[in-house]
Parts: C-alpha cells; sequence; structure tokens
C-alpha cells in the first residue's frame, strides 16, 4: 500500500464510479476490478461507499470529490490507527437509529447523526446509509460543519456524546 498516493488513487476510483453510475451502473459490486477493490479494502472502505458518492454526485450534485475524499480520509486513519488495518463485521441496526425527527438541546437530526458518524468511523454502515447522504448535508450546511470535522470530533469524544453535543451547540451558537 502506498499511503502518499491514497488520494490520487481514491480520485481514480471516485471518478470512474461517478461515470458508471452516469452510465446506469447500479451494482456497485461490479464497479471495479480486483485491484481495486484490494485498494478499497486496504484502506477501510467498500464500493458501496463509492456508490454512493457516485450517486449523490450524480443525482444532486454533492457532496463532490472534496468531501469524500476528506471523509474517507478520516475514516482511513480510523480504519488504520484505531482498528489495526481490520475491518469489523457488525453493521449497524438502521432500527435501532433515532428517527430523523429526533432532537437532543433543540438540535434535530443530531441524535441520529451520532450513532451514523461511529458507524462510519468503524465501517459499520450497512449498504442502506450513507453518512453524508442528502439529511446529513442539511444539517451540516444548517450548523456550519464539514462532515470530516464532525467525523473527527466524533472519533475524539467516541465515549462522550455530551461533548459532541456541546460542540455542535457552542458551533450553532457562533453563528448567530
Amino acid at each position: 500500500m502506498t499511503h502518499y498516493e491514497f488520494p490520487r488513487q481514491f480520485r481514480a476510483i471516485y471518478d470512474k464510479a461517478v461515470g458508471l453510475y452516469a452510465r446506469g451502473g447500479r451494482d456497485p459490486s461490479a464497479y471495479f476490478n480486483a485491484s481495486e477493490t484490494a485498494f478499497l479494502s486496504a484502506n477501510g472502505l467498500t464500493a458501496q461507499n463509492l456508490y454512493d458518492y457516485a450517486e449523490d454526485h450524480n443525482n444532486y450534485g454533492e457532496p463532490g470529490f472534496d468531501q469524500a475524499l476528506a471523509i474517507e480520509l478520516v475514516r482511513r486513519d480510523y480504519f488504520l490507527n484505531a482498528q489495526g488495518g481490520r475491518a469489523f463485521v457488525t453493521l449497524l441496526d438502521e432500527t435501532k437509529l433515532p428517527a430523523k425527527s429526533e432532537s437532543v438541546k433543540g438540535i434535530e437530526w443530531l441524535p441520529r447523526l451520532i450513532p451514523k458518524a461511529k458507524a462510519k468511523l468503524r465501517g459499520e454502515l450497512p449498504a442502506s446509509l450513507m453518512y453524508c447522504c442528502g439529511g446529513d448535508r442539511g444539517f451540516f450546511k444548517e450548523h456550519d460543519i464539514l462532515p470530516a470535522e464532525f467525523l473527527s470530533l466524533v472519533w475524539r469524544h467516541l465515549n462522550d456524546d455530551a461533548a459532541i453535543i456541546n460542540w455542535v451547540l457552542q458551533r450553532t451558537s457562533a453563528r448567530g
């Protein structure tokens, strides 16, 4: 694995996924060859991750390559350094997530986003969920938070949801 070349290699795979989706490709398992799949796996990523970015890129014009790279650099760092390059096999049970309308301290979506971000860090999101989906992006825009910044915040306070909530409150109040 070449660490220094990760952004360039990720860009090539990202662009390939965006192009395949634009041409009607809807099966993420058919997107990448063995070498590309090995690259993804060695970096804690999946074809589904790239498919989700490609789908939203083509349908909504976001989150875009820059946001995807930033998010996946945080995930990759967690995968290599916190997980020792070993993937977890347990997936988040989507039915256990708080409702999209739930709020904490007056902030909607945050109770749902925190466990999603934890699952993203650990590589435990099921194919039905995307970190930085349209709903997440709405939250990030409303509170002026970069998606990768939030993922890093969650990593720093993995076992302290109150610290995450307080940070978001401070960011929101700073916007005035």
